[in-house]
């Protein structure tokens, strides 16, 4: 998730007497132009889960349905389910741009079937879609509270809608008291340090690495948001084990990328020297040891099946809208 590659620029001559766009600008032009084709991809993979979750809705068969037994029109609810789709999509994506990033910064990097230019891109092109997938899914909550929030007026209607849904600590109701500020803490994370590599030429290499190397904790905030608020994967079923089994190659992945880093300041060595360099041998040696105790406990979870799965309820909750279900 280190990887640096050369700003590229439009291929447009300068105008004489107009200033020319710094090189970040024209590189973060350049990488939303590529991200065309990837975008056009997440779209239509989120239309699919749309189909997918509007059908299970349709059928009785959803678990979000489960959890709020008044949400069985699909065609009522859309929004709901275009923001679930829009989620779902985007964790995907953020699951891949991951494991590129981690992929990049390992010390094998060299021996990838694809060249590191391609992946570099890869890399940046999908980390800019999982953002857009990000604030896609938590508008169209957004505009699901403002649709439901009938009884007062459109003023009162958007500030629900916003606050609940973009202001840390205001939806204090249910589940969502803590799953919805994590989902917060990814989207507010994920944007600046996605863009932090367009401006790390004026940061500093070295304060970009620092930085980027929280972008593994947008994607553990997003799990965690998926695993507490995600009715489609409450339940104990193969969706809720499935997605515990996909964070097994990014620990591992992880864990590769800190016993062997790819720069020579990042290696264990010996904890002895200077007081800084002995606090960061203690850094480097706990976030190995937590990469590999975060390996075992989801192998525990996956073979006891106890993944933290509610029990399916025997009958249905009270009918309450969504922003009040109850934990």
């Amino acid at each position: 998730m280190e990887s640096e590659a050369r700003p590229e620029g439009d291929g447009a001559a300068a105008t004489p007497g107009r200033q020319r766009p710094s090189g970040d600008r024209v590189a973060l032009r350049g990488d939303m132009r590529a991200a065309l084709p990837d975008v056009a991809a997440a779209a239509v993979v989120t239309a699919l889960v749309f189909v997918f979750l509007r059908a299970r809705m349709a059928s009785g068969e959803s678990d979000t349905v489960a959890v709020m037994p008044f949400m069985d029109d699909p065609g009522t609810y859309w929004m709901y389910l275009l923001s679930q789709a829009f989620g779902w999509s985007g964790l995907l994506w953020a699951w891949g741009t991951v494991m590129i990033g981690l992929l990049l910064s390992g010390a094998h990097s060299t021996r990838l079937p694809v060249s590191r230019q391609v992946l570099e891109r890869w890399h940046r092109t999908t980390s800019l879609t999982t953002t857009a997938l990000m604030f896609a899914h938590a508008l169209m909550f957004a505009a699901e509270l403002v649709r439901y929030e009938t009884k007062v007026s459109w003023a009162e209607r958007l500030w629900v809608g916003f606050a609940d849904t973009f202001v840390p600590g205001w939806y204090d109701s249910g589940t969502g008291r803590i799953a919805i500020p994590l989902g917060q803490g990814a989207l507010y994370l994920a944007i600046p340090l996605g863009l932090l590599f367009y401006v790390r030429h004026r940061i500093g290499a070295n304060a970009w690495r620092r930085l980027h190397r929280f972008v593994i904790v947008v994607y553990v905030l997003s799990v965690w948001h998926t695993l507490l608020y995600g009715t489609n994967v409450w339940y104990g079923d193969w969706p809720r084990t499935v997605l515990w089994l996909l964070q097994l190659p990014v620990a591992c992945l992880l864990l590769l990328r800190l016993l062997r880093p790819a720069r020579r300041a990042e290696q264990l060595g010996s904890p002895g020297g200077r007081r800084g360099a002995t606090a960061g041998w203690w850094v480097r040696a706990a976030g190995r040891a937590a990469a590999g105790a975060v390996i075992v406990g989801l192998v525990v979870v996956v073979a006891s099946d106890r993944d933290g799965g509610r029990d399916r309820p025997a009958h249905p909750p009270a009918t309450v809208p969504h922003a009040q279900e109850t934990e």
